[in-house]
């Protein structure tokens, strides 16, 4: 294992320059929508692998996230096969859902904007997602560790994701806006 190297940015130190790979057990890729208007459905992606490349001049870094929609989970086993399905997320055609950084931009290592490429349902976007950075660890074990947060909202109809009831006392069964959360844990790879 390398020596770790501490840099600091404007008080905050930052994770070492290389890749680190998102841990599957710690990382979460989350989203909520409207149900019939007047509440929120959340559910959750279980399979979610991908590397940040941390750069010398961390405006230089990068991130790629790969997520597996056939592992959805909402709660409802009837919802899950109804997400997974043509209607919605189509996992046969499309079995992957993406997202790969274009751009970092920011003044502050504690919180910066994420630009990227999202492509669901075999439909390319570009997304904005707005990230905060926890700080980064050393396991039990001498790995070390990074925390990120990272969130951003789309509008699921610009995906293809179109599917929807119109209800009797007006609006519709599921809201066009998804938002998405991101709770990444990544390790740094020697």
């Amino acid at each position: 294992m390398s020596q770790t190297e501490t840099r600091s940015i404007q008080g905050v130190e930052i994770p070492e320059p290389g890749d680190w790979q998102l841990d599957p057990v710690h990382t979460a890729v989350e989203f909520s929508a409207r149900h019939l208007m007047v509440s929120k459905v959340r559910g959750k992606f279980h399979g979610v692998s991908g590397n940040i490349h941390i750069a010398d001049d961390p405006l230089g870094s990068w991130v790629e996230v790969k997520i597996d929609p056939a592992t959805v989970e909402s709660g409802d086993a009837k919802r899950d096969e109804h997400l997974r399905s043509p209607d919605f997320l189509d996992v046969e055609r499309y079995p992957e859902i993406t997202f790969r950084s274009t751009r970092v931009e920011g003044d502050s290592p504690g919180g910066f904007r994420l630009e990227g490429d999202l492509t669901v349902h075999g439909v390319t976007r570009p997304v904005v997602l707005d990230v905060e950075y926890h700080g980064w660890a050393t396991d039990p074990w001498g790995g070390r560790r990074a925390g990120f947060s990272a969130s951003t909202e789309v509008d699921r109809e610009d995906f293809g994701l179109t599917w929807n009831v119109a209800i009797e006392s007006g609006g519709v069964l599921v809201g066009k806006k998804a938002h998405l959360e991101f709770e990444i844990e990544a390790v740094k790879q020697d």
